[in-house]
């Protein structure tokens, strides 16, 4: 297939691509370390959640897209446990509350937020700020 389209330049590239792994590390609950990236619609977290590690239960305003990469855990929403392993989706609506419980083998995962979690901007912030000082 002929290209049309001509290469973007470095700067154009720059500005739009982001390689997750050069975000610095959030760990948002012990154990589940976030790399974190934001658009002005939304957010997407990749997390590494080490073997049993647990997300607590809570609840925000954004929408939540959960997507298992890698691995298993169970994701309890509303009560009720979901099992979960690589190439599951679960949709969790707004102000759902819902936590995690990685297997005995860990797992990755990719979250995807709307709107953003400005709580989690806030945490790499504070990540960012402390690695200036």
């Amino acid at each position: 297939m002929a290209r049309k389209e001509p290469y973007a330049t470095p700067e154009e590239v720059s500005q739009r691509v982001i390689r997750y792994r050069d975000i610095p590390i959030v760990e948002i609950a012990p154990g589940m370390k976030y790399h974190i990236v934001s658009s002005e619609k939304m957010t997407v977290g990749f997390i590494n959640g080490a073997p049993n590690s647990v997300g607590p239960a809570h609840r925000h305003e954004a929408e939540q897209i959960l997507i298992v990469a890698d691995g298993a855990c169970e994701e309890a929403v509303d009560g009720k446990l979901y099992p979960l392993k690589k190439g599951d989706v679960l949709i969790i609506p707004s102000n759902t509350e819902h936590g995690t419980y990685m297997s005995d083998k860990g797992c990755q995962i990719i979250d995807i937020y709307s709107p953003p979690r400005q709580d989690y901007l806030a945490k790499l912030e504070k990540v960012k700020q402390s690695r200036k000082t």
